[in-house]
């Protein structure tokens, strides 16, 4: 009861992932380095035995129905969890399409959440749902300049100065509308994600470098502060856990 299931032996599971990259934008600058993200969370991803579906470069109306066809393929029935990747520009409410200018054209951040919540996506009600979002989710940077004293007086420089009585059991039953997912932005609200043209985000690069060395026995929250703990030396940017309704610990288990 405190882990999720692995449904179906290998060779009959049906495990899926989603992947939506932005690399060129009408309006925004091109994000050098994006193609290396793609490779490398694709090779992991098929690692853990999930068949990808990889769009790439679509504006948030086309990433909106690109999920609900996803959310809507029978293969979930047979699959135990899912990984929904978002790579592109960001903001402080959601994810760039190609077309946005930075205000325009965005895929809030909840529309991920209404497309796969257990209401409009049922054959994975009860599994985990792994969300990766990779972009800014503003323009303020992620580090402050502290002091070490413990005089209250020393200053801090920022560097960007149903009631449910009288329920019975019967044929229907309630449900959480939203449960079972777990979320790891790559930055705290409101701040940048730094990326190397020749090697892509940092985020990813540490993302998965942490599932190659640990998801073989670690569940999935580990590995995610093992994740945020890898920026500890980096107080530019500290990837953030939010949103997160898993009600069991999930095990990847490759090769099972």
């Amino acid at each position: 009861t405190q882990i999720y299931d692995i449904y179906l032996p290998r060779e009959r599971r049906t495990r899926r992932a989603l992947l939506i990259c932005n690399t060129k934008f009408k309006h925004l600058s091109q994000r050098h380095g994006a193609e290396v993200d793609v490779k490398e969370m694709t090779k992991l991803l098929e690692g853990l035995g999930y068949k990808v579906e990889c769009h790439e470069d679509v504006t948030s109306q086309e990433m909106a129905t690109i999920m609900k066809k996803f959310a809507d393929q029978k293969d979930h029935l047979t699959s135990d969890s899912t990984f929904l990747v978002f790579m592109s520009h960001g903001s402080s409410t959601g994810i760039c399409g190609t077309e946005s200018n930075g205000t325009t054209d965005i895929l809030f951040f909840n529309t991920i959440y209404e497309n796969f919540n257990n209401k409009h996506c049922r054959a994975l009600m009860g599994k985990p749902k792994v969300v990766i979002i990779q972009c800014c989710r503003g323009g303020k940077a992620g580090s402050v300049l502290v002091h070490d004293s413990t005089n209250p007086e020393m200053p801090v420089f920022s560097s960007d100065s149903v009631s449910i009585a009288g329920l019975e059991e019967d044929k229907i039953r309630e449900a959480h509308l939203e449960s079972d997912f777990a979320t790891l932005y790559s930055s705290t609200p409101d701040t940048i994600s730094w990326r190397i043209p020749t090697k892509g985000s940092l985020f990813i690069q540490r993302l998965v470098e942490q599932f190659r060395n640990h998801a073989f026995n670690s569940d999935l929250q580990e590995m995610f502060r093992k994740v945020q703990h890898s920026f500890e030396n980096f107080p530019q940017q500290l990837p953030t856990q939010e949103r997160t309704t898993m009600l069991r610990k999930f095990y990847l288990f490759p090769g099972l």
